[in-house]
């Protein structure tokens, strides 16, 4: 099974190549995020590993431009930080697997070994319809390559709505998704919202994404599917 470690700390570096060898591993390393990304896109690696602050590419670039570039080599990260916020980002970047330095090398090869089995099943990292393109891990959206800005709360019924495009979602479910489980408001709070994401990613485009399914709730089309909607 082959194997790029990239880290820039030499001494981490040789330890993890070392390690992963006696166990039989074919190893690779590279010294920094630029090199490392190179050496990804052009080897036929099974799993890569990924340090995170690093010189020239962080490994959230890294991990981010692999998958840009349709790269689904399984990734694990490593990293001296160990907070939720950095370990949700390597994950809605795309990356498979997180684990924090000092790891035990047993764990790291058995999740190693995980990655693996699973394989690399394509994964897209943004949600596509149409022309319309919503990035969870930037939070952003873009309809033709221009970016859209949106608030919070209309980011979050978006990304429902993309999530589960071409299939009609309710207000119950819409509001369970999106907002406090403690709201107890009125229903059509969905319904203004919806307006407002239409006259932002739809109007200004001479689009109709968002299908109002009468009795039912909101339907995002492709944008060549896009009928009549309310």
């Amino acid at each position: 099974m082959r194997v790029l470690v990239v880290d820039d700390e030499p001494a981490l570096l040789e330890s993890v190549r070392r390690g992963l060898a006696a166990g039989g591993w074919a190893v690779e390393t590279a010294p920094d995020g630029e090199i490392g990304l190179e050496m990804a896109a052009d080897g036929d690696f099974d799993v890569v590993v990924l340090g995170i602050m690093m010189p020239r590419r962080s490994g959230y670039e890294v991990v981010r431009e692999m998958r840009r570039r349709e790269i689904w080599t399984p990734v694990l990260m490593l990293t001296a930080k160990d907070g939720e916020y950095d370990e949700a980002d390597a994950f809605d970047l795309g990356a498979d697997d997180y684990l924090v330095k000092p790891f035990s090398f047993v764990v790291l090869e058995a999740r190693l070994r995980a990655l693996v089995r699973r394989g690399a099943p394509e994964r897209p990292v943004s949600f596509v319809a149409g022309d319309l393109e919503v990035d969870p891990a930037a939070r952003e959206v873009r309809r033709g390559g221009e970016r859209i800005p949106v608030t919070a709360r209309e980011y979050a019924v978006l990304e429902y709505l993309i999530r589960n495009r071409n299939q009609v979602v309710s207000k119950p479910q819409i509001l369970r998704a999106v907002w406090d489980a403690a709201y107890d408001g009125d229903d059509n709070i969905v319904e203004v919202y919806v307006g407002y994401l239409r006259r932002k990613i739809d109007t200004p485009f001479g689009a109709r994404a968002i299908e109002t399914v009468r009795g039912q709730g909101y339907r995002l089309v492709d944008s060549e599917m896009a009928g009549a909607g309310g």
